[in-house]
């Protein structure tokens, strides 16, 4: 037996945006409107998960030293 998902809850906007950004998205992406949209404010969340990640590029302070990465 499957387990029951359950819908995210939706909120229905209404926005004024460019003709010509909203045609270029669709083309781009080959979605339409509300895929559009969703997959544009979805990018625009992950923007502070992708800057966690950035600031700790170099920074992993991790147990082994680079002798015992390298096998020596």
């Amino acid at each position: 037996m499957k387990p029951i998902q359950k819908k995210p809850e939706m909120q229905k906007v209404t926005v004024m945006l460019p003709r010509d950004l909203v045609e270029r998205a669709k083309r781009v992406s080959g979605l339409g409107l509300t895929p559009a949209i969703r997959r544009g404010l979805e990018a625009v969340a992950a923007t502070e998960a992708y800057e966690t990640l950035r600031q700790l590029r170099g920074k992993d302070r991790g147990t082994m030293t680079w002798q015992e990465l390298r096998g020596k």
